[in-house]
Order: C-alpha cells, then structure tokens, then sequence
C-alpha cells in the first residue's frame, strides 16, 4: 500500500533535512543537487495538494515568505564586538603573554591550563542566529554592533542554516537550550560565485565584483525567492546569548553546534600551546588556497568561557581573542592603460589594464587603483620594499607596479617598482568632465583642489548620466521619492531591455503613456496592470518639489535636505533664483539676512540642510545643462515643481504650535505614511526623531508599536494614540483631509 499523504510528506522532509546537514555540517552529500530539487519540488506539489499539511518548518517554506517592506533594526542581547589582529609570529606571541599576565602569571601554559581553539577566518558576513526552543526565531546583522538589521526572511531561504536544531549522531547527544544565539560567517563559495557570475554574463547583466560583497548584497535583498538560488553558505565561529549549562567550552561549544546540526568549520582545532597554533597558522596558509571559500587568516582565542570572562573585554574588542591575517600575495607586471570607470554612484575609479600576471591562483589583466588620489601619491619601492615608509611617488602609465588581492579577492595595485620608471611613462590625468556623459565632476574633499594628493574620490555629479541611469530611474519611483506603484526594478529592467520603449531620463517616466500599446506589447504586461501603472505614473505628478529633489539622486540631497529646501524655497524658481552663499550653512550677518529673506542671525544649514562643503556641488548641479534640462521637461509634462511644505519666513526659526517639541513615531498609522507625518509634525515647529531618550516630549502610537512605547512609558513621556494625533492637528489646522 503506497504511504498515506501525510506519511509522504514526513518522509520527504525528514530526508531533506537529512540531506542539508548531510552537505554543510558532515561535508558528505548524499544526494546531487538535481535529485535534492526533485524532491523538493514533488514536497512542494504535495503540500499544495494537501493544505492541511502545512509546516512552518519544512524546506519548502524557506522561499515560501511573501518579500518584505524593508529592514527594521534589532539590539544584539549581547554585543558583537570587533576583533584585533596580529601580522606575526611575535604579534601572536605577546597576545599571549597579555593573556597570561591577566589570568594570574607564570606557568599556566607549563602547566596546561591553557588552550588555544583556531577557526579559518572566512571572509564573509557575520550573522547571528538566534533560537528559542531549538526553532530560529531572529537572523541579525552585525550592523553597528549594538543593533543590527533583522534579515531572519535571508536566513531562512539559505539551505546551509537549520530552522530547527535537532541532535544528531550520538544518543546522548543534548537538545538546544532554550536560547541559543549561533554567530557565524555568511559567505559565498567560490563555485556558487562563479555560476551566478557566469549566469549573469550570459543575461547580460553587471557582474559581482567579489564574493564578500554579493553575499552582503544577498542578505540584504528583500524577496527570499531572489536568495535561495545563489546557495550561500554559512559556518558558525561564536556564541551570543545562551542558556546556562550549554557549554562551558569554545570546542565543547562548536561540538555541540555541529551535533545539533549547525555548520562548523571542519578545519578548527585546539591546540596546547602557542607553538602548537603558530605551526598550525603556517601549515593552514598553504592549505587555504585549495579551499571553496576566501580565507584571510585564522582566529584564536582561549578555550575556555572562565578564562574569557576573567580577561573581560576593552570598548570595542575582547582580550580572549586575536585575528591572525595573512600577508597579501603580491605580484609584479606593468601598467599598459588606465580606464576611467563611472559606477552606479558616479564615482569615477581608474582602472588598472596590466600585462597579465598570475596572483593567488589566477590570472590578473585589471586591478583597481582606488582613486585619483593614491595615483598621486603611491608607494615607492627603493630597494627596502613596500612598507610605507619609504619614497613616495605617483603612479605612471608604462610603469613596473606590485599587484596584490585585498581579502584574497579584488585584485589592487599598491606601489611602483620605481628602478624600472622608462622615460616614456605618462602621468595619469584624470577626467575633469565625466567619460560617460561629460558631466560635471566634484572632487572630494575639498581640501584635494589645493593638494591632489589628498584626493579621495571623484565624482560625475548629473543623476542622468548613463551609467547611473538605471540604478537613479528604480530609486525615482521608490515609495518614499515619487511612490509610484509598479515601476520596480523588474518592470524599469524589462522596459529598457525591449528597447522599443525610451526609459533613459525621469522624463521618461511621465512620457510612458504615450508607449501604452507597447507597453501591452510585453511580456506578462496585461491590460490591468499597465493601467494601473499609468495611473500611478499621472498621481506622482503631483507630489511637489520635495518628492522630486529627494527623487532625483542629487549628490548630497536625501529625503530630510529635500525637504529642508522645499520648507525654505516655495518652488523650483525660487530654489534656482537663490544665489549660492544662500544653501551654504554659515551664520548669515543681518544684512544678508535681510537680503536673502531669512530671520536675522539665523545660521543657513538650519535652513537647507547643506554644509559648507556640499551646498557649492548641490547649486553647481542644479544649475548644470543637465538639470535644466531635466527640469524644463518634467514641468512640460505636468510635474508639479511647487513646494508642499514651503515655511515663509515668519513661520521659520523655531515658531509654531509645536516649537521646543521633540516627537518619535512609533507603529503603524492609518491615516498617514509615517515620512508624510514627519513632515507635518515638522511644519507645526517640531523636531521629530526615530529613537526615544530623555529629551523625547512627545510620543505619537500607532497600531502595534514596539519597545519605544515601553521606554517612553518608562521615562513618563506623554504619549498620543492616533485619535488623539488627529484631534490635536485639526485644533492646529493641519489634520489629513
């Protein structure tokens, strides 16, 4: 008798599950890749079939999540503190005698009370995993170490991270605690890397620069479906918050971990002593390039969690652990050309064409030479080598240059052979217009227009440029710039690949209507939807001039500067009248005050939002050919340039019926998108912020609010439900319609 639906279904999760650790815990698949999906798909159809069978926890759940809205930011229960490192021998040596001297002296290691634990130092993402009950309940990001970004909807669509633990392998084997925090490495292995890039190239689309930054790109992608098939992997290294009597080792700890199912590096080891884990540091150098992965070094730390809490930790890093890191392998060729390339952000990086040479295992043409700056100011070796202290020099077209992998990856030049210099080198000049669009270019810092040396970056300042135009159209029709619903990255990606269709400049947006029956023309484009998009294209014409500002991508102009400038301008004319020391933040004198129309002794960055530095690049743009031109089209389709929330002058500087004010927004709202409240609330002559602390007056709740409502109860701040919000903006005059 063939097995009952639900037998099925448990067989075939139970196997799955058996297959995952199977190949990222014990690295010995039992199963192809095609077989693995083959079941995974006929679990799939039979779920489908069977509603009632539904499981949060099987594998076909870990693309099943609708994508999200955004990230919101978790505090870490413990904090993941950075770690120091060491470049040798002796560097590791005088790590331990510190270690030593502050667990009571002399003898320790003769008398084996200390142990050492290494762990290749993957060179991915960290990650904790938190889980409650032996279920994952939180994936969080490093972030600033205090907080992180929630990413727990990436955690789940990578195979490599168990959803739930559970023992395995011995009998007696203990179940997960009640809180177990698993910190580790996302990365991605360097096979997956190479076939997604090479998929990519066939469809024509931007290639990952190295595997470190597409894993990070990965976990921040907002639909799980776009995750699971670039197969990342993970490997856990540390511990969180966990439940007493877990562990009362690191190797204990990691033996656990594997037994519950989590992946652990099969290269870790203990070691006795610190010769010991220095032979073991050398013998794994050699080793690494063999691996599936970047590696950069090997992190050591003391054994035992008694020990490490006795050291304790210093403000940003513990004394129990140390990075060992690698020297760079580094190569010589000659430099042939340099590229001047345009990036998504308008930067403008040069670009290495070299004699091909052979770095860590593969074959280098191009290398990256940072910036402008490090061309003119580079480092010479004389005969002592590149350690930084010898002559410096500028880099040269024709020259001998060293070539090294910065984290094993991008390849990088970092100095010049200056003995070889030919007397036919060329000086590398770099582009004073843009090589794409011949744009204007703002040099940064400022400082750099009197040394070149202290050049940091380069930058093409028109939003429109080529090169950038895809990346600024998607941010346009984003929900906080124009808002308008179905133009995202996939619909701005299919449109521009039909190539029927123009979709080169934010004009094009509002031109669309007039390409409808085009728009029909393509795939999965049905009558109901293009409509839907043309109507939301007609509504974004009417978000004002903060909306479009904010939209445009302008260098050094977000949402909060836009809105700055649409409170102080009351429409485009007014913005382009205004003559430059105007957006600068210096303290105006009362003429000019008077002048300009501002209060007396009134400081402008209040005012606009710019800096000293940034407000000459904003007015240099706007006043572009450029943004003229892109201006002159959006007001001939009807986009309204005018300002929502202009402020004249008299309604400036502090005054209105909520001046002196501090106000956080907390949960969701009915009657307003919380950036649009923001604004209000800004208008009545409040300041609003996103975190709750002792200068917090007011806090505004909506529906399901989270900790601040808490703290604020906590700190007896008063507190407004959203009836009463709407009560008080009408008292105000300035409720929603």
């Amino acid at each position: 008798m063939p097995p009952s639906p639900a037998d099925r279904a448990a067989r075939l999760r139970a196997l799955l599950h058996r297959a995952n650790r199977a190949y990222y815990v014990d690295t010995e698949p039992i199963m192809s890749d095609a077989e693995y999906d083959r079941l995974l798909q006929e679990l799939g159809e039979l779920e489908a079939a069977h509603p009632e069978l539904a499981d949060p926890d099987s594998p076909t759940q870990r693309v099943g999540g609708e994508p999200i809205e955004g990230f919101r930011t978790v505090a870490h229960a413990v904090p993941m503190l950075s770690i120091d490192n060491t470049y040798d021998a002796q560097g590791l040596r005088d790590w331990a005698e510190r270690c030593s001297r502050g667990l009571g002296g002399d003898g320790l290691f003769e008398r084996g009370e200390v142990a050492f634990v290494c762990d290749p130092k993957i060179d991915g993402v960290a990650l904790t995993l938190r889980y409650e009950q032996g279920r994952l309940a939180r994936a969080v990001t490093r972030g600033d170490g205090a907080r992180g970004d929630d990413v727990t909807h990436a955690a789940r669509a990578i195979r490599a991270i168990p959803l739930v633990l559970e023992p395995g392998g011995a009998r007696r084997t203990p179940g997960p605690p009640r809180v177990l925090e698993v910190r580790g490495e996302v990365y991605f292995p360097l096979k997956e890397f190479a076939r997604v890039n090479a998929r990519r190239e066939r469809e024509g689309e931007d290639l990952f620069m190295n595997p470190r930054n597409a894993a990070a790109g990965t976990l921040k992608q907002l639909d799980p479906a776009l995750i699971a098939p670039r197969r990342l992997a993970f490997s856990a290294w540390g511990r969180g918050e966990v439940s007493d009597g877990f562990a009362e080792s690191h190797w204990d700890y990691l033996e656990k971990l594997r037994a519950l199912g989590v992946p652990v590096s099969p290269h870790a080891a203990r070691f006795g002593s610190i010769d010991e884990t220095l032979a073991f540091i050398a013998d794994f150098e050699g080793a690494r390039a063999s691996l599936d992965y970047a590696v950069d070094g090997v992190v050591v730390r003391l054994d035992r969690f008694d020990q490490q809490r006795r050291l304790g930790v210093t403000a940003k890093s513990p004394r129990w652990i140390v990075a060992y890191k690698y020297a760079a392998q580094r190569s010589v060729t000659r430099l042939l050309r340099v590229d001047h390339q345009v990036g998504k952000t308008g930067k403008i990086t040069p670009r290495a064409a070299m004699e091909p040479v052979v770095l860590a295992g593969t074959t280098v043409r191009h290398a990256t030479l940072h910036n402008y700056g490090r061309v003119r100011d580079a480092v010479a070796d004389t005969g002592r080598g590149l350690d930084g202290s010898g002559e410096r020099t500028d880099i040269r077209v024709g020259d001998t240059v060293y070539v090294e992998k910065a984290g094993e990856v991008i390849p990088q030049v970092v100095g010049v052979l200056l003995s070889e210099r030919s007397r036919g080198a060329r000086p590398i000049e770099p582009p004073d217009r843009c090589p794409v669009c011949s744009g204007p270019v703002e040099v940064e810092p400022p400082e750099a227009a009197g040394d070149p040396a202290l050049e940091t970056a380069r930058r093409c300042v028109n939003p429109e440029c080529p090169a950038q135009v895809r990346e600024k159209l998607i941010w346009f029709a984003g929900r906080k710039q124009m808002d308008i619903e179905g133009l995202g990255e996939k619909t701005v990606d299919q449109i521009r690949a039909a190539g029927a269709i123009p979709l080169d400049a934010f004009a094009d947006v509002f031109r669309l209507r007039e390409h409808r029956d085009r728009l029909l023309a393509l795939e999965r484009m049905g009558e109901k939807k293009v409509d839907n998009l043309l109507e939301g294209i007609e509504r974004a014409k009417s978000r004002g001039l903060a909306r479009v500002l904010a939209g445009m991508g302008i260098r050094h102009v977000g949402d909060a500067t836009a809105r700055a400038l649409a409170r102080q301008f009351k429409d485009l004319d007014d913005l382009l009248a205004a003559p430059e020391p105007r957006l600068r933040p210096k303290t105006l004198n009362d003429a000019e005050a008077r002048a300009w129309g501002l209060p007396e002794k009134t400081g402008a960055r209040e005012e606009t939002g710019l800096g000293l530095d940034t407000a000459p690049a904003v007015y240099a743009y706007l006043h572009s050919p450029q943004a003229r031109k892109t201006f002159r089209d959006l007001a001939a389709l009807g986009v309204d340039l005018s300002s929502h929330d202009y402020r004249p002058p008299s309604a400036r500087g502090g005054e209105g019926p909520m001046a002196g004010r501090t106000v956080v927004i907390t949960g969701t709202l009915e009657h307003f998108e919380r950036d649009d409240l923001k604004g209000v609330l800004e208008l009545l002559g409040a300041k609003v912020t996103d975190s709750v602390s002792g200068k917090t007056t007011l806090l505004v709740v909506g529906a399901s609010p989270g900790s601040k409502l808490d703290k604020a109860r906590e700190l007896g701040i008063e507190a407004w439900d959203e009836p009463r919000l709407l009560k008080e903006l009408k008292r105000m005059g300035a409720a929603p319609p």
